[in-house]
């Protein structure tokens, strides 16, 4: 009768239980001696003022950049700056749809690829047509408008 109730299996895992929480401590106590407790200024990251992300804060003394709010552009960004010109563009249609209303004509000067509307005509168009028109800044690039037939 004086037998254990303590089985094979349940003296492994308190053996298992007891090897972890000593595992643990070692942790615990190896951070201590490497350095004390995480800080929150290791976790903190900062942004330079070229977009990166870099563990030095920024220079206070460093003279920053002032930028007017009218110099901001929302909005698509185009390859470059187009000036509007005086005077009719010349161009071809290169491609219309009726049923949807737009197209795109390719400037002969620049050879651009500029947006039409069926807002913006004067006269019907349709492909290959060679037509005069001038430009407007859109919200997404410039758009032609004043679209007439080239006589």
């Amino acid at each position: 009768m004086g037998r254990s109730q303590e089985t094979y299996n349940k003296k492994e895992k308190e053996k298992r239980k007891l090897q972890k929480r000593k595992e643990k401590e070692a942790r615990k106590e190896a951070r201590k001696e490497a350095g004390g407790k995480s800080s929150l200024d290791d976790m903190i990251a900062y942004v330079d003022e070229f977009g990166n992300i870099t563990s030095t804060p920024p220079d206070p003394q460093k003279k920053k950049e002032e930028i007017k709010a009218e110099d901001i552009v929302l909005g698509a960004r185009n390859s470059g700056d187009f000036a509007e010109e005086e005077g009719k563009r010349q161009g071809v249609v290169n491609f219309f749809n009726d049923s949807k209303g737009y197209g795109f004509i390719k400037d002969l000067n620049t050879g651009d690829s500029i947006f039409v509307h069926v807002n913006g005509l004067v006269d019907t168009i349709k492909e290959n047509d060679k037509v005069e028109f001038d430009t407007e800044r859109g919200p997404k690039g410039m758009n032609a408008v004043n679209v007439t037939l080239k006589k």
